[in-house]
């Protein structure tokens, strides 16, 4: 990919986002206090989300994979179910992924 192509992508994501917020703000308001709509928005979110904590778990570049990730995913969960506070939860997952890593 050519310098030029690299910006005209950026460009283009840049003007995209742009335009989606713009069309976010035109949408009628009354649409948006429709509570199938509140909840179908909630559940997108937790959709998203999990795909993205699977993705960043599960792959390395394009392949499958298993390792400290996982096991650090479990104890966040662990913490999380315990109702640790958010910042002890990334903290305490990144440590043991980081042991798990330096151990093997």
């Amino acid at each position: 990919m050519t310098p030029l192509q690299t910006w005209l992508a950026v460009l283009g994501g840049a003007a995209a986002c742009y335009l989606t917020k713009l069309v976010g703000h035109r949408v009628p308001s009354h649409w948006l206090t429709d509570p199938r709509v509140a909840r179908i928005s909630g559940l997108v979110t937790v959709a998203l989300l999990a795909a993205l904590v699977g993705v960043q778990t599960f792959t390395h570049g394009s392949a499958l994979t298993v390792d400290a990730r996982l096991v650090a995913l479990g104890v966040a969960a662990v913490a999380l179910a315990l109702r640790a506070p958010f910042i002890v939860v990334v903290v305490l997952a990144a440590v043991v992924a980081a042991v798990l890593r330096a151990v093997t």
